[in-house]
């Protein structure tokens, strides 16, 4: 397969892998319309906030506290605590993406949401041949379908949310996006344990404020992950 014939390949491919992640994207993107709009932001500052931030867990965070009306170096310093798992995310991208351009590093960083990143990770350690244009091709092909959608059901949100039924429940598309991406995630022992020390800290850390025992959960989740797979490699020499 030439070069060409590849990244159309890697593009379409992630596309089609993008695609069911819609079935969450669109009534987050509805709750967040929805809400903002109650909030009392207006058109501009609703879709504003979508278009530049991009992020719903950080701007749903933003959005409550602003209702709690919170000094704005709280809002922003929330706001930042729940996305630095964005900075995680990067650094695990990095060597598959690091060498690309600074324009194209720049539209992957902007473009950073929890789907494009586990979709793309998971990719790229499955197919370890892919060349640089490739993968960047795949992580385009995943946004196609994501991101877009996402300023589009943010406006519907905010257009029309006020006649959308309360019993159409749109916040359980939080916990389900979530768990769609980590499940096929799990494949080894350090996964596993590395997600139970997750959920158990961040259960254990939820009196904590603005998110702080989110990160601390997911910095104990890294360093059990971490942990373990030293436990496993060391139990494999020793056998071998």
């Amino acid at each position: 397969m030439s070069e060409s014939a590849a990244i159309r390949d890697a593009y379409w491919r992630g596309v089609r892998h993008g695609l069911p992640f819609l079935l969450v994207i669109v009534p987050f993107g509805l709750l967040f319309g929805v809400a903002a709009t109650k909030a009392g932001l207006d058109l501009a500052q609703v879709m504003g906030f979508s278009i530049m931030v991009i992020a719903g867990a950080a701007q749903f965070t933003a959005l409550q506290l602003m209702g709690d009306h919170a000094p704005v170096v709280l809002v922003l310093a929330a706001s930042l605590a729940v996305n630095l798992r964005m900075a995680m995310y990067s650094a695990a991208l990095t060597p598959h993406l690091g060498k690309a351009k600074t324009w194209q590093k720049a539209l992957v960083a902007y473009f950073m949401v929890d789907q494009a990143y586990a979709l793309a990770a998971n990719e790229y350690e499955s197919h370890r041949e892919m060349s640089r244009a490739a993968k960047l091709a795949y992580y385009a092909g995943v946004c196609t379908p994501v991101c877009p959608n996402w300023y589009v059901a943010t406006l519907v949100g905010a257009l029309v949310g006020a006649q959308i039924p309360p019993e159409f429940a749109l916040d359980f598309a939080v916990p389900i996006t979530f768990l769609a991406m980590i499940g096929p995630a799990l494949r080894t022992l350090a996964h596993v344990a590395a997600a139970l020390v997750s959920v158990v800290g961040a259960l254990a850390l939820s009196f904590l404020p603005s998110g702080v025992g989110l990160m601390i959960a997911a910095l104990a989740a890294m360093v059990t992950g971490a942990q373990v797979e030293l436990w496993v490699a060391r139990r494999k020499a020793v056998q071998g």
